[in-house]
């Protein structure tokens, strides 16, 4: 077997489903070839082979690249000032409607340039790259017309291109209701549906489209719409559903079979059951939940009872989840939610996968996924979750090549 890079020396977190907690082989060893995985397993099956490369790595643990499947990377300017003004008792609601919240980032973003936006969104994708992440979904949303949207897809394209992460893009100009149109909020989903839609697609800026479904968003009727339109163009679609109320999110994201519901935290049993018989995939974001100071945490029992299978993400955007911290977010996963370890990091490797359609590209060690690792300087996997700010990255993979 030929092969341009053997790593050896180490403890494989594989994240492969059934068999040992993890996934785990204690002397375990990978073969990569042209960026991908030809063979994972325990050293002492290790294959004849013929390595160009050998890279040991003294007995450290290796998991699959971690997946931030939920980001907002791409925007102009911060929220700190809101954050101030919830910290003296202002609710994201009462923020949102008096002009803040998403409408004060769009301005932010609609003034800067592509070339400024690039450059911010590095900065915090610094972070999650320390952390291990080696694929980022990325949306759209604070642009909010024309010109904008296609802006911040063609910025998040730049970053799959040139950064050193795998992108995935989610167009999502169904985020709120702009200024300008404010009084015909009609105009505005015509022209997000469309317009805009179809020409980002046509540019091939969109991997998936994605909504905001709340009373202080959009509609169900008005993501329908939209959604009716992704399926026209062969796009899969995934949702922000019922963060704030149960207003039947969880439900929609069913109907259409979407790729994920995000946020879900008020999400009733007959919405879990729907995704679970649709096989769509819960978004966990405890970023959010505690920026926000949330009290309702998701239905993660019932989410567990049903089988439907739960992710993590960061959430990172400039006002309701500034984190830029792959381990953070799963570390707050298992406090706030009271996932396991094993969750959690299931939930960042391939559960997010399988949130971004990626299941057959990445999310475990083993042969035919592309070459995507972390390697970390830890004596369990437990330690990935335990840890708040503690530098625990030794290396990184992406496809087989050291980053």
């Amino acid at each position: 077997m030929r092969a341009d890079l053997l790593i050896t020396d180490c403890r494989l977190a594989t994240m492969r489903e059934g068999g040992q907690v993890y996934g785990a082989i204690d002397d375990g060893a990978v073969l990569i070839a042209g960026g991908r995985i030809v063979w994972a397993g325990p050293r002492t099956d290790l294959p004849q082979h013929d390595a160009a490369q050998t890279d040991r790595l003294d007995g450290r643990w290796v998991t699959p690249g971690l997946i931030d499947c939920h980001t907002h990377l791409v925007f102009g300017g911060d929220r700190s000032g809101e954050f101030e003004q919830r910290l003296g008792g202002a609710t994201y609601e009462e923020i949102a409607r008096a002009g803040g919240g998403i409408v004060s980032s769009v301005a932010a973003t609609r003034a800067a340039s592509g070339d400024d936006l690039y450059a911010s969104a590095l900065t915090r994708l610094a972070g999650l790259v320390a952390t291990g992440v080696t694929t980022v979904e990325i949306k759209s949303g604070y642009g909010l017309d024309h010109d904008s949207e296609l802006k911040m897809l063609r910025v998040a394209r730049r970053i799959g291109r040139e950064a050193g992460v795998r992108v995935r893009t989610s167009y999502l100009g169904l985020h709120a209701v702009p200024p300008e149109h404010r009084a015909d909020r009609a105009a505005y989903v015509d022209k997000a549906v469309d317009e805009i839609l179809p020409a980002a697609h046509a540019e091939g800026l969109v991997d998936a489209v994605d909504a905001y479904c709340e009373p202080i968003a959009f509609t169900t009727d008005e993501v329908g719409r939209l959604f009716e339109k992704a399926r026209s163009l062969g796009l899969p679609v995934k949702l922000h559903a019922d963060q704030l109320s149960d207003g039947g999110g969880a439900a929609l994201a069913a109907k259409y079979s979407a790729l994920s519901a995000d946020h879900v935290e008020h999400t009733g049993e007959a919405g879990v059951r729907a995704m679970a018989e649709a096989g769509v995939v819960a978004v966990l974001l405890p970023g959010a939940f505690l920026m926000l100071r949330e009290t309702q945490v998701p239905p993660v029992d019932l989410l567990r009872g049903h089988g439907v299978a739960m992710a993590v993400a960061t959430d990172c955007n400039p006002g309701t989840s500034p984190v830029a911290s792959m381990t953070a977010a799963l570390n707050l996963a298992c406090v706030q939610f009271r996932l396991t370890p094993e969750e959690a990091l299931a939930g960042a490797t391939r559960v997010a996968a399988s949130a971004l359609g990626l299941s057959a590209e990445t999310g475990t060690i083993e042969p035919g996924k592309a070459a995507d690792l972390a390697v970390w300087d830890i004596e369990r996997p437990a330690e990935l979750c335990y840890w708040l700010g503690k530098p625990l990255l030794a290396r990184r993979y992406l496809a087989g090549m050291e980053r």
